[in-house]
């Protein structure tokens, strides 16, 4: 059923960012990278800076870790660990090229006193891990090993729901479904095999349904706050669509960013305490 903006509930989130200091494309691990586009690193700073204030400007805590050199896609702190429950799941990722961003978050955490569970799976955290209705939604198809699941259901103590991702271009779950708040969710079903799309429809039948002018537009990697929902500006569509539904679209311009392969959710990891 359909709210209006003034029935919706914000709640204030802790949120985990690293400055795109040290981004570039310098190898092709997704089917939006490509080494021969030049990117302009002033321009990153100054969009992901804008997302930050952004963030902060509606009630938000966000902290940041220090980006490291040589690690061009530490930008993307989504994929470092995922939380619930004051525990943290590291990431195992399934690229070289990004293998030592595990060691810096595992190190944030720890430092923190967050229960931190290691991994022995690959897993890109909260790339193909999304929280909803008390459920952990897990992609798997190109980066995480299904098997992960099993170990992040062990490790954080909630169900685990798999979901098989088919289409390379959205080879991240975060990519394809995003929590809009508690309850709800967005996705595009064409992301998903025919079975994972039976089974989102049984626990979501009133989903916000994207298209896939949606998805190429990386409006699915937004992040919600229950109220205000965080997307780039080239997703006009998303836009009205969750307007619809009684959200407050925020639009950020993460041009430079989306030529790495991620956009708003991918700078974004939520701290679930």
């Amino acid at each position: 059923m359909s709210q209006t903006a003034a029935t919706r509930q914000l709640r204030a989130r802790e949120y985990l960012m690293v400055p795109p200091e040290n981004f570039a494309v310098e190898y092709e691990i997704n089917p939006w990278m490509d080494t021969s586009t030049e990117v302009d690193a002033r321009l990153a700073v100054k969009q992901w800076e804008a997302l930050k204030d952004a963030l902060i400007s509606k009630g938000h805590t966000v902290h940041t870790l220090v980006p490291e050199k040589g690690l061009p896609d530490m930008v993307f702190a989504a994929n470092g660990a995922f939380t619930v429950d004051g525990v943290a799941y590291g990431a195992k990722f399934k690229y070289p090229q990004r293998s030592d961003e595990a060691k810096a978050h595992r190190e944030f955490y720890e430092s923190r006193d967050w229960t931190f569970r290691a991994p022995t799976l690959t897993n890109e955290g909260e790339g193909d891990f999304a929280y909803a209705n008390g459920l952990i939604l897990a992609g798997y198809g190109f980066r995480t090993d299904v098997t992960a699941h099993a170990e992040a259901q062990e490790a954080l103590q909630r169900p685990v729901v798999s979901l098989k991702l088919v289409d390379p271009r959205f080879y991240h779950l975060d990519t394809a479904l995003a929590a809009l708040d508690d309850d709800n969710i967005t996705y595009y079903p064409q992301a998903f095999s025919e079975a994972s799309q039976r089974v989102l429809r049984q626990l979501f039948p009133d989903a916000l349904i994207a298209d896939e002018e949606d998805a190429e537009a990386f409006a699915l990697n937004l992040v919600s706050d229950g109220l205000n929902v965080f997307l780039n500006t080239e997703s006009v569509g998303m836009a009205t669509k969750v307007m619809d539904r009684g959200y407050v679209p925020v639009l950020t311009d993460l041009s430079e960013l989306k030529k790495g392969g991620g956009s708003v959710k991918c700078c974004i990891a939520e701290l679930r305490r």
